[in-house]
């Protein structure tokens, strides 16, 4: 079973009826589709990549927005707000939420959709929960293609949600058109702590919560995150990027962050960067994903299987040093 509890296609004929499935816009077709495209089986990559290669084109231009920030700043309230104001506006909605995979079970909450609950209940909108796998970047190992998939059904608002947990949350730049970071009302000290990284990534920087007693402390933080960002490196596209203050409970400011995001990716399609950008990413995709493809292939490799096992019980049993397991490694491929 997937993430959503769709069985992947598991039989070649199934694809093209699966891809006609998706350009129809039919969402369990679409989640069966993004099932496949996350298995990490052998067998269901080639068909995965037969499923992308038969999708059309989308029916308009798509927006591709990261929405990324500490835990606790009210991503998911605020992707909430956000999507179903747009669909209000006559967009088709899709929100892709990583959720982080527990290191011990490998297991997921996969709860975005309770915390979106509104959002999920209109039918212009599709939300996808996904466990992150352990992939670092605050993105899961096949946010990409869910893109494509989500792009190919009719959804030309696509909102990627990340894991939530601090500065290293980059990954999601190289998938998105606009990335906004969300922040709370925070003191300095915890600040500091996500100012440099993910600060010099992000296009729009939004301090969530500004209404009732944190208003004050929104408006504070809006200050010294506007001065942070003179200290980070600007944009190379010109982009000038703003801090705004919001409350997406009240959904105060949600329209003016709307606006920014608008004129961030108007300003890309304007002098010619977004698509430069865009055929940057699928550069950086490629390489990333050669890498995973030929890793898995080789660890598929029996004899290879049972060298590192051995390898590991005498880590285990504290017979041999890392750099010596390592060494054997090297020494079974003649690497140079």
């Amino acid at each position: 079973m997937g993430a959503d509890g769709v069985k992947p296609v598991g039989r070649g004929p199934d694809i093209q009826e699966l891809g006609r499935g998706v350009a129809r816009g039919d969402r369990t077709r679409l989640s069966q589709a993004i099932t496949l495209c996350e298995s990490r089986r052998i067998q269901d990559m080639p068909l995965a990549a037969e499923l992308l290669r038969g999708l059309p084109a989308p029916h308009r231009p798509g927006l591709r927005v990261g929405i990324s920030g500490p835990p606790g700043a009210g991503k998911s309230t605020l992707i909430d707000a956000l999507g179903c104001a747009l669909v209000d506006k006559g967009h088709q909605v899709a929100v892709l939420a990583v959720d982080p995979s527990s290191r011990i079970s490998g297991g997921s909450i996969l709860g975005d959709k309770t915390r979106m609950a509104a959002l999920a209940a209109r039918e212009e909108a599709f939300i996808r929960p996904s466990p992150s796998g352990g992939i670092t970047g605050g993105v899961a190992r096949r946010t990409r293609e869910g893109i494509r998939l989500c792009e190919a059904a009719g959804f030309d608002v696509v909102l990627v949600e990340t894991v939530g947990v601090g500065q290293s949350e980059v990954g999601i730049r190289d998938l998105v058109d606009v990335f906004l970071l969300l922040l709370s009302p925070s003191a300095g000290d915890d600040l500091q702590g996500i100012k440099r990284g993910i600060m010099e990534q992000a296009d729009l920087v939004a301090v969530n919560k500004a209404d009732g007693d944190t208003l004050a402390a929104a408006r504070r933080t809006q200050a010294d995150m506007a001065m942070a960002l003179h200290l980070t490196a600007a944009p190379e596209d010109g982009w000038t990027r703003q801090v705004l203050a919001l409350s997406a409970l009240t959904k105060h400011g949600l329209e003016e962050v709307w606006t920014q995001v608008l004129a961030c990716a108007e300003h890309r399609r304007t002098d010619g960067s977004l698509a430069a950008w865009r055929r940057a990413q699928e550069l950086r995709s490629f390489r990333a994903l050669a890498h995973e493809l030929l890793l898995d292939r080789l660890l598929a490799q029996s004899s290879l299987v049972a060298q590192l096992d051995e390898l590991e019980g005498a880590l285990s049993r504290g017979e041999t040093a890392l750099d010596a397991a390592l060494g054997h490694v090297l020494a079974s491929f003649r690497l140079p």
